[in-house]
């Protein structure tokens, strides 16, 4: 492991968010709201500037997530959700020749993953799923201490996996909220603050469609621990209960025995996540050679 800083950098659907980060503590960062219909170039600039406003000299690597489909090994980010001007972006050959130093991109998902594993509360932890509960579904998956990303960094995709007349995306996501009752996620949620029946009954019947999700993680990845993150994890009380229940459904009780459901606690894993992605590649290679 390194004792010099890296950055880690996180490309939103709006924001950009940009830290230093060195033993774990994060040094420096800033958060930048961003134009998402610009071309590409203009957002490229944005990530350099934002880079340039946290690096110093002690800086060894940038690990950056972003929104999409990812070649891992080139560094290529494809089609970026909700920044119609990416549709195929070398980022690392990019901001390798810009800042001299090794850049790792990989999914946002995949960041939060490998952030829990390195900095947050799934440390302890071999195999884990870090589930994201936002606009839509997103997971990033690691296997025996490492994050794995599949053939083409589509791993962990299991919002796609077909669900009741949908997919579990259409269902876990905040769209659904207004589209069956005509809620955004924030309003039910201060809602349910108050007790408002309707709203604790919503979230009720929320956790019964997370827990056939969780329950088809544990099917297709059995791991020790799933962390929840994502705007909608804030609401993870309300629907803790009712997603437990279904859980408790599961077809191999001994397998569920060792499985731990924590939601996320730390409001820097974007950040973290993303300097995660060098702490990983380095252990890959230290364990290969």
């Amino acid at each position: 492991m390194t004792n010099k800083s890296i950055v880690g950098v996180l490309l939103g659907g709006k924001t950009l968010v940009a830290g230093r980060v060195k033993n774990g503590i994060i040094e420096s960062s800033i958060t930048k709201r961003i134009d998402n219909n610009a071309i590409e170039e203009k957002i490229i600039s944005e990530i350099i500037n934002i880079i340039n406003e946290v690096i110093n000299e002690d800086v060894e690597g940038i690990g950056i997530g972003v929104p999409s489909l990812v070649d891992v090994v080139k560094g290529i980010a494809y089609q970026v959700e909700k920044i119609p001007s990416w549709k195929e972006v070398h980022i690392k050959d990019i901001l390798e020749n810009k800042f001299k130093l090794k850049v790792y991109v990989n999914n946002d998902a995949n960041c939060f993953a490998v952030g829990e594993k390195y900095f947050g509360i799934a440390q302890d932890f071999e195999n884990i799923v870090g589930l994201i509960l936002d606009s839509g579904v997103g997971a990033g998956v690691v296997f025996r201490g490492h994050l794995y990303s599949g053939t083409n960094c589509g791993a962990g995709e299991f919002g796609y996996l077909l669900y009741k007349n949908h997919n579990f995306e259409y269902y876990c996501g905040e769209g659904y909220f207004e589209e069956k009752y005509g809620l955004t996620s924030d309003v039910l949620y201060e809602r349910a603050l108050q007790k408002d029946k309707i709203a604790l009954a919503i979230y009720e019947h929320y956790g019964c469609d997370v827990g056939n999700l969780i329950k088809a993680i544990m099917f297709t990845t059995n791991p020790e621990i799933i962390v929840i993150g994502g705007s909608i994890s804030k609401a993870f009380s309300f629907f803790e209960g009712e997603m437990n229940k279904v859980i408790n459904t599961f077809t191999y009780p001994h397998i569920l025995k060792k499985l731990k459901i924590i939601k996320s606690e730390n409001k820097d894993i974007a950040i973290l996540g993303a300097v995660a992605l060098f702490y990983d590649a380095q252990n890959m290679t230290m364990k290969k050679y």
